[in-house]
């Protein structure tokens, strides 16, 4: 059993490549697993993006947040082949939304369930990956990633997570992870 927790930062804004629909031309910037095999993480760079793929894609399980909606089709470019739909996946963000019939930020279930908050963005990680802060780039992703794990085990050992609502309001919903 290696359950893998994954996310990536872009080198690219929605911005800069005409929205949300071009996903696809964002390009990786840096991709950080943590393996429960290895218990260790593990950072990938663009030219790395090959040895990303096939950890994933070995992995009895990849856990991250909005995989689906943005992890996978980002990495798709670089390897059309693969189907990443085929890869077993828990993408919480999906599963809470199908839950919710909404979206929830991973920085409301992070600070509602465990007391900690997200070290940066997205659009501060580009800042970075732009001035060639690529320790920085690493650290905030390895931080989501930690942040992500720890939100999945709170929910797998405890039924439940919680999130902040619009008005601030901390609630509770039940979740069935494994």
């Amino acid at each position: 059993m290696n359950t893998v927790f994954f996310d990536l930062e872009s080198q690219n804004l929605f911005e800069d490549v005409g929205g949300r629909e071009h996903i696809d031309k964002l390009r990786v910037a840096c991709g950080v697993t943590w393996s429960t095999q290895k218990k260790d993480f593990s950072i990938y760079w663009e030219r790395d993006v090959p040895a990303l793929i096939d950890e994933l894609r070995s992995a009895t399980k990849v856990v991250g947040f909005n995989l689906r909606g943005f992890d996978y089709l980002v990495l798709q470019p670089y390897a059309p082949e693969v189907r990443f739909a085929s890869i077993p996946t828990l993408d919480l963000l999906f599963d809470l939304q199908k839950i919710l019939g909404f979206r929830v930020s991973l920085d409301s279930i992070a600070s509602a369930s465990l007391g900690a908050s997200k070290t940066a963005d997205g659009v501060q990680s580009v800042q970075w990956f732009r001035s060639g802060e690529l320790e920085r780039v690493a650290e905030y992703c390895k931080a989501d990633v930690e942040i992500t794990r720890r939100v999945f085990e709170f929910g797998r050992d405890n039924g439940h997570i919680f999130y902040k609502s619009r008005l601030g309001s901390k609630l509770k919903v039940e979740v069935k992870w494994k």
